[in-house]
C-alpha cells in the first residue's frame, strides 16, 4: 500500500498474437502452461507464478518477452523448435553463472529459456566470506572440502564452516589449516557429523586426532 493507494501485485503478462489457436499450441501445448481462463480474443495461462494473458491482435505492435525456467534447456528449446518456435541462439553460460537459450514465436514474442549452473558447473570456486586473515593454505584447503559437499547444499556449507573457522580463530583473528579441520567437524550437526570423516581423511587428515570435536554437542 502507498498512502491511500493499494497494489496487489503483478497478475498477468499481456502476450500479444495475431493467431489465438497457434499461440494456444504453443504456450499451452508445447509449454505445457494450464489454462485458467478464456474468453472471445483471448486465454489466460498459469505459469506456476504470474499468468500471461495471450490476446489476439490484428497486427502485432509491441512483442514481448519471458523468461521460462526449465532445468533441461537444451532439450527444452528443441522442444519449442519443434513445436514452431524460431530459434535465436542455442544454451549459452552467462557471466551471471546461467545457462540460457532463446526461441521466438511466430509473433516475435521471444522465449528466454533458462537455469542457474550449479557449482559443480562453474569454472571457478566462489569465494569464501571472510573476515579475518586466512592462510592461503587454509583458504585452499577449504575451497578443496567444499567440492565433496553436494553442489544443493554447497553454499550453505560454505557459509556455515566458513563462521566456524573464524570463531575459532578469533583469539588470533588468523585461520590456520587447523581451525579449518575443526571448523569442518564441528559445522555439522552431531548426528550427520560423521558424514565428514571420508573427505576429511582423503584430504589426509588424521580424524582420530579430533575426537573431542566429534563427540562435541
Amino acid at each position: 500500500m502507498v498512502g491511500s493507494v493499494t497494489f496487489f501485485g503483478l497478475s498477468h503478462v499481456d502476450v500479444p498474437v495475431s493467431d489465438l489457436e497457434r499461440a494456444r499450441r504453443l504456450y499451452a501445448g508445447a509449454l505445457a502452461f494450464p489454462i485458467r481462463g478464456e474468453g472471445e480474443g483471448w486465454i489466460d495461462l498459469d505459469t506456476g507464478g504470474s499468468a500471461i494473458r495471450l490476446f489476439e491482435t490484428r497486427k502485432v505492435g509491441q512483442a514481448v518477452a519471458l523468461r521460462v525456467h526449465s532445468p533441461t534447456v537444451e532439450d527444452a528449446l528443441d522442444h519449442l523448435r519443434l513445436a514452431g518456435a524460431r530459434m535465436l541462439y542455442p544454451a549459452a553460460r552467462t557471466p551471471e553463472q546461467h545457462l540460457v537459450g532463446a526461441v521466438m514465436d511466430p509473433d516475435g514474442n521471444t522465449l528466454y529459456i533458462w537455469r542457474p549452473l550449479t557449482e559443480d558447473e562453474y569454472d571457478f570456486a566462489p569465494e569464501l566470506p571472510k573476515v579475518l586473515t586466512w592462510q592461503p593454505e587454509a583458504e585452499a584447503f577449504l575451497k578443496s572440502l567444499l567440492k565433496t559437499v553436494p553442489a544443493l547444499f554447497r553454499g550453505l556449507a560454505r557459509r556455515r564452516v566458513s563462521a566456524v573457522t573464524e570463531e575459532l580463530a578469533a583469539p588470533t583473528r588468523f585461520v590456520t589449516r587447523e581451525e579449518v579441520i575443526r571448523a569442518f567437524i564441528l559445522a555439522s550437526p552431531k548426528v550427520t557429523r560423521g558424514r565428514n570423516r571420508k573427505p576429511l581423511i582423503d584430504h589426509g587428515v588424521d580424524v582420530d586426532k579430533y575426537q573431542a570435536d566429534w563427540d562435541a554437542d
